[in-house]
């Protein structure tokens, strides 16, 4: 009864995969910068323990194009904060999270946080 109230569905769910990479070293931001210059580049930057991040995340995930064309990190805050740090300097935008980059040529063309993530249409950026 619930199920058909709040639209639930006994089938499951296929898991979407996405094409992620890790970020987990500070010398990898210089080969995403690099990078960027022929391929855009996104980073999304997430907090395992924070619930908001978690929903943001898995509506990005749903939402997402895997065939985009983009080179697309996930950097895990939490356990690599000094990524983290060091992510805010280099591409001169203040830390949030969740977070999202869109990198190109060098720079960050578009950035969001938290429920405005899922508002960027990276097809613009890529």
């Amino acid at each position: 009864m619930f199920g058909k109230l709040f639209g639930g569905s006994k089938e499951p769910k296929e898991e979407k995969i996405l094409p992620w990479k890790n970020l987990t070293e500070v010398a990898q931001l210089d080969e995403i910068e690099k990078l960027s210059k022929g391929k855009t580049q996104v980073i999304f930057k997430h907090s395992t323990r924070c619930g908001i991040s978690s929903m943001v995340m898995n509506q990005f995930v749903d939402a997402f194009d895997v065939d985009s064309n983009l080179d697309l990190y996930y950097l895990d805050l939490l356990n690599y904060r000094e990524v983290s740090n060091e992510t805010g300097y280099k591409f001169q935008v203040m830390h949030q999270s969740p977070q999202l980059l869109v990198i190109k040529n060098g720079v960050v063309v578009t950035h969001a946080s938290h429920g405005a993530i899922n508002e960027i249409d990276l097809t613009k950026f890529v």
